[in-house]
């Protein structure tokens, strides 16, 4: 027995890390627009608290109206806007896949030039490439450039080992 109790305290900790997909259905009050992005929540492997959230968004509202690449930046949301989201579903990551999240989100950020574009480059591909991270099936059908509910309505039945329910 003790060699047991032993053998289980040597065990490395589990990362247990969750991502949550949300989408926000916009807002004429708050003079936001629909929109979709993670928030990260739990513990790694080695005890460091996770805390965060990410979005992919022009920095000027009027430049990514406008054709073309529009400057970019990655945005985070307050713990009030959160609140009145849609979360569609969450995973778990190992901690390698949250390391690979990270760098997927500086990558976007660092992006060299004006990376944000309507129809190529905005929240949805973002937050597909996120996707894609944790082994989501993860497209981007035109359909669903400018409808981040719909896209992850779309996404959560294209995995249906996510068990998510659809968000009318």
């Amino acid at each position: 027995m003790l060699v047991l109790a032993t053998m289980s305290l040597a065990t490395p900790a589990q990362a247990d890390v969750q991502v949550s997909f949300h989408s926000f259905n916009g807002s004429v009050l708050w003079g936001r627009y629909p929109h979709t992005f993670v928030v990260l929540e739990g513990e790694l492997a080695d005890g460091t608290r996770v805390n965060a959230n990410y979005g992919f968004s022009a920095r000027y509202t009027s430049q990514a109206i406008a054709s073309g690449p529009a400057e970019h930046m990655i945005m985070t949301e307050t713990e009030r806007t959160i609140a009145a989201t849609n979360r569609h579903f969450t995973v778990t990551v190992t901690d390698q896949q949250y390391r690979r999240l990270l760098a997927t989100v500086l990558a976007w950020r660092d992006y060299p030039g004006e990376y944000y574009d309507l129809d190529e480059n905005n929240c949805i591909h973002f937050v597909a490439a996120l996707a894609r991270v944790v082994g989501l099936d993860a497209d981007v059908p035109d359909e669903y450039l400018r409808r981040p509910k719909a896209w992850l309505n779309y996404i959560g039945k294209k995995n249906p080992q996510l068990r998510a329910r659809e968000i009318p």
